[in-house]
């Protein structure tokens, strides 16, 4: 019979196999047990003597049945039967021209992709390079300070998330999100992203994952065009019927999927300048903090830090302040990962995360950051836009100028005293940092609020109030500083019917997973109001 267990725990102070754990629960010998599959892997930590993994299996088990019908009266245990998911009913409507999908990063891939599978033969347009290339720019300008406003870490195929941990968590339970693990694993991702509860693929994988994405796309019957940056949108009878290219050619659209990304500024004035309903958006700016992984492993695991089933160690961490009106909280985390240069624009200076797969540089780094909202910048539907501008380019200059970043060590930062880059670990920012009292490119209620939360999160992780703690600044791109409004059962703009704003540029998801997840149900949407074009 074939069973779902729950809650089998192996110990790491006792460690076994996983069958023979199984076998255990079950009471039988592992001679029994065929195609033991994980769905689930979790480490629990809570009692830091006696952390173990909890695992959710399948397998098939060789038990009499009145044996089997015993086992089933455990809460933990049930059969299993895969559920079968419902054939998707295909539109009506004709399409005047094929689907364009704007933008190749998760949102955008995923919406190709799925329109691809159903015949409907979309264009998906990027306005950066290949990632191969892509990833030649990006090294060069953390090397030199050479930058490339058309390819760089925000902009190029898989979008923003190419350099970054390639964390695939979400905060929304939608049973879609198996379909799109799978389907990353047919492109390149391992398999372990399938039962990992904090799957992760590494900058160094997702690269991989995101060519296997493409290639799917165009055996299809896809087709992608790089350097195609779209300028704007052409909208006749209130719907959007095709777009204008920078070269000045036209391209006609069945449907627009607009996946931009969070960094697309000149696009969102776009938008704007065409009438389509945008609206600001609260976001979040802060610093990057790094600590030796080391310390972040011994206060999460305690004497069983390093251990081989462990891995590096993360960290969630959110502090309000009194009177509840701002929030310092950690965002995007990187075990064993580097603090980046992410600027999308010339003359500003901006950091995010980045990890490879197997997480082993030696440092953890994570994004701290405050909440900002129209209270600080305004209400216009730019005005975040700007707002991030403004303190982009006050580190830029603050850091020479030439792309260092400006930084300094919390001791300096908690004093307002001089500052000073002697830190617990060797700074992993490129091409290179500035001391710099980073007071002086942010706002005072930001940096104020920094100060109380790592003085608070200390009380959480021993030693990260320590003043060697690392802090570059400036993070700026943690979402999308606009929505781009569409209906919420349609997915379709509220101004102009064929546009479909979609993913974390358009102010719907927060990461690689809910945009790749906001991308299917676009492209499901188009599909079930359109025919499949011939």
């Amino acid at each position: 019979m074939k069973l779902k267990i729950n809650n089998v725990r192996i110990f790491l102070a006792q460690e076994v196999s996983l069958e023979a754990a199984v076998a255990k629960r079950l009471r039988v010998r592992e001679e029994s047990l065929k195609d033991l599959r994980i769905l689930r892997k979790a480490v629990d930590a809570r009692k830091k003597d006696n952390i173990y993994l909890n695992h959710h299996v399948l397998v098939d088990v060789d038990v009499p049945t009145k044996y089997g019908k015993k086992l089933l009266l455990d809460k933990d245990i049930s059969a299993w039967e895969k559920k079968q998911p419902e054939p998707l009913k295909l539109g009506n409507m004709p399409m005047r021209a094929r689907p364009v999908v704007i933008g190749a990063g998760p949102a955008g891939l995923m919406a190709a992709l799925e329109l691809a599978k159903y015949g409907y033969r979309p264009l998906l347009l990027e306005r950066g390079k290949p990632v191969d290339e892509r990833v030649k720019d990006v090294q060069l300008f953390w090397e030199t300070g050479s930058f490339n406003p058309a390819s760089n870490v925000q902009f190029g195929e898989g979008g923003a998330g190419t350099f970054s941990d390639g964390k695939l968590t979400t905060r929304v339970n939608d049973p879609v999100m198996a379909d799109i693990l799978e389907t990353f694993v047919a492109a390149g991702a391992p398999e372990n992203i399938l039962w990992e509860h904090k799957p992760h693929v590494g900058t160094d994988v997702l690269r991989t994952m995101v060519k296997g994405l493409s290639q799917q796309i165009r055996a299809l019957g896809g087709e992608i065009r790089y350097n195609t940056h779209v300028v704007d949108f052409v909208a006749e009878h209130g719907a959007v019927t095709a777009v204008v290219l920078a070269d000045g050619s036209r391209l006609e659209a069945g449907a627009v999927v607009l996946a931009c990304g969070h960094s697309a500024r000149d696009t969102y004035k776009a938008i704007k300048e065409a009438g389509i309903a945008i609206t600001a958006k609260p976001f979040a700016i802060g610093v990057r903090i790094e600590h030796p992984q080391e310390l972040i492993d011994r206060a999460q695991y305690g004497s069983f830090a390093g251990h081989h089933l462990l891995g590096a160690a993360d960290y969630a961490l959110v502090y309000h302040t009194p009177d509840k009106q701002r929030t310092a909280y950690s965002f995007c985390m990187c075990p064993g990962g580097q603090v980046v240069a992410a600027a999308s624009e010339a003359g500003g200076v901006v950091v995010n995360g980045m990890s490879l797969n197997a997480r082993a540089s030696g440092v953890a780094n994570s994004a701290l950051v405050v909440n900002v909202g129209e209270e600080d910048f305004g209400s216009d539907p730019l005005a975040g836009v700007e707002f991030q501008r403004q303190y982009e380019r006050l580190a830029f200059a603050a850091g020479g100028s030439n792309y260092r970043a400006p930084a300094q060590n919390f001791a300096s930062f908690i004093k307002q005293g001089t500052p000073s880059l002697k830190s617990l670990v060797e700074p992993t920012y490129r091409p290179s940092l500035t001391a710099c009292d980073l007071d002086k490119v942010l706002p005072s209620y930001v940096t104020n609020t920094l100060r109380e939360g790592i003085m608070s999160f200390g009380k959480k992780i021993k030693g990260y109030d320590d003043g060697g703690a690392l802090l570059t600044g400036i993070e700026t791109r943690t979402s999308a500083p606009v929505r781009i409004e569409r209906d919420r059962l349609s997915y379709v703009s509220v101004t102009h019917d064929l546009l479909y704003p979609c993913g974390e540029g358009a102010g719907y998801a927060g990461g690689i997973m809910s945009a790749a997840l906001d991308g299917y149900h676009v492209a499901r949407a188009i599909m079930q109001r359109f025919k499949a074009i011939k």
